[in-house]
């Protein structure tokens, strides 16, 4: 099996500056990266298909002529699929531009008040300690 190394260069490009534009914040970036990435990906499945051959038409030529079918048609879905995220992710975007102004994803606040608190327990002098004794402590034996 022949494999062309453009189409993998290409491929590997391609997914790398997809996975980068998709760790910014702002959602145009990200569907940017979503865009070049998914595309990056069905490169893929074409370089891995192999080399081009007769249409697989019964009868149009013998069958080990004829290309496989099916890596295009798990393009063709992958296609669909990244169609309709690229739609909801603009609609995310156009949403996020009306009601703030801009497109860049905020921190979540309980995100952050989760990672306060446990930035908090990793610096205090309790942390790491067993819990042997926490029994006789315990409010629902104290109440029994």
């Amino acid at each position: 099996m022949e494999v062309n190394l453009t189409l993998l260069v290409g491929c590997a490009v391609m997914s790398g500056c997809g996975v980068y534009l998709l760790l910014e914040r702002s959602l145009t970036r990200v569907l940017v990266g979503l865009v070049v990435l998914s595309n990056g990906v069905n490169l893929a499945f074409l370089a891995a298909s192999g080399p081009a051959g007769d249409s697989p038409f019964w009868g149009s030529a013998e069958p080990e002529d004829m290309s496989d079918p099916l890596p295009q048609a798990l393009v063709l879905t992958a296609i669909v699929i990244t169609l309709g995220t690229i739609a909801f992710l603009l609609a995310l975007a156009h949403r996020s531009w009306q009601l703030h102004g801009h497109d860049d994803v905020q921190d979540d606040v309980e995100d952050a008040a989760i990672r306060k608190l446990a930035l908090d327990d990793a610096t205090s002098d309790s942390f790491g300690l067993s819990t042997e004794g926490q029994e006789q402590d315990d409010p629902v034996e104290d109440r029994q």
